[in-house]
């Protein structure tokens, strides 16, 4: 047994009904590690209401390497919460946090602790989508692209705090526990990496692997966990994202009154809402300017390249849109007004994305700098939430 004075790594499992998978699980964690020299602990901290909590006890009372158990009967904070009660137990600062049910592969560990080990790092991740990195082991292809377009979205809402991120959704990270403030988090959900990050600027690595299948038992994954995900985000960046569907609805009435001042002045419809359209984007962009990326417009190249991006955008995005729905209409049999506000919702998600990510996208020397310096604190976004710092 390795001595808890000796840990260098202590590995989290948060586990729900994973009781078919714990003895893989720790077989191949004590494999690698030994084969790798690190001394390391397994904390399993389980919420489940199978047998997993007496099949963690039995691989323990077996095992090579200290296999330790937290059983919750009051879970709270979902899996997020449960991750957090880990940090409290680990003996070693650096906690590694991985799922139970071997889509994160062991191997990968050392791997992970290696690039820690080079102390440039707070946060190491193991990303599906850097490098050799591949998502094969999601489900489906709904799974992958709900995985993708989650990632894209989380990416957006936080441009600077995940510039150096290409999986903030993943679930298989190490960390320096030393580097977070535990007082700060407030776990919803099951994706508390997204909750470390947005909450504290931090210095991040990134390792690829690939995701695996799940090696038994069943996903967890479902609708009720989306949910989970929206409303984490939304509390996390509502800021920004409210004041941004504010302007956008500021510019809807705008451009209706410009139609109807400019049709009562005699000039003719269709003129009249294109020239209402443009005057709308151009109005919405400066408000967008001044009060939601005010604060990322010094690190996000010319106003001028800023603008003719947005104005660029947003008519390719009203050209597509309107012969949508006009499909959606006439071939569909959808209603005007429910394809109307269907397109209108999408686009707003779509033009928030481009906005967040192409618009005004922190140059990566500004950021770099801003790591390296440390010497102003990157606040990304207009907060309704100020703990959200």
């Amino acid at each position: 047994m390795v001595s808890a004075a000796r840990v260098e790594l202590s590995i989290i499992v948060p586990t729900y009904n994973e009781a078919p998978n714990v003895a893989e699980l720790v077989g191949r964690v004590e494999r690698v590690l030994a084969e790798a020299g690190i001394s390391g602990e397994l904390i399993f901290v389980d919420d489940s209401s199978d047998d997993t909590p007496d099949v963690v006890r039995a691989v323990a009372a077996r095992s090579g390497m200290p296999v330790r158990l937290l059983h919750r009967d009051r879970p709270s904070g979902g899996l997020g919460g449960a991750v957090l009660a880990g940090f409290e137990l680990a003996a070693s600062d650096w906690c590694l946090v991985m799922d139970g049910d071997l889509q994160h592969p062991p191997e990968i560990i050392p791997e992970l602790f290696a690039r820690a080990s080079q102390g440039d790092a707070d946060v190491v991740l193991a990303s599906r989508y850097v490098g050799d990195g591949r998502a094969d082991g999601l489900s489906s292809w709904v799974r992958t692209l709900v995985s993708k377009a989650s990632t894209l979205v989380t990416k957006a809402m936080f441009p600077v705090r995940l510039r150096d991120c290409s999986d903030p959704m993943t679930g298989f990270f190490l960390v320096n526990r030393t580097a977070i403030d535990a007082s700060s988090l407030q776990p919803r959900g099951f994706k508390i990496l997204l909750e470390i990050l947005a909450r504290r600027q931090s210095r991040v690595a990134e390792v690829p692997f690939e995701f695996a299948e799940r090696f038994g038992g069943e996903s967890k994954a479902s609708v009720l966990q989306g949910v989970h995900f929206l409303v984490q985000l939304g509390m996390l960046r509502f800021g920004r994202m409210s004041a941004f569907a504010l302007i956008g609805a500021l510019g809807a009435v705008a451009n209706l009154a410009l139609v109807f001042l400019l049709t009562l002045w005699g000039i003719e419809y269709v003129w009249a809402a294109i020239i209402a359209a443009e005057l709308t984007i151009v109005g919405n962009f400066l408000l967008l300017e001044h009060f939601v990326f005010a604060d990322m417009r010094a690190s996000a190249g010319a106003f001028r390249s800023r603008l003719l991006k947005s104005f660029a955008f947003n008519n390719a995005e009203a050209a597509i849109r309107i012969p949508v729905v006009a499909l959606m209409v006439e071939s569909g049999h959808v209603s005007a007004v429910v394809a109307t506000a269907v397109t209108l919702v999408v686009a707003f998600v779509i033009r928030f994305v481009f906005h967040s990510l192409v618009v005004y996208a922190p140059e990566r020397a500004v950021a770099s700098a801003a790591f390296a310096g440390r010497s102003r604190v990157e606040n990304d976004a207009v907060l309704a939430d100020p703990k959200v710092l």
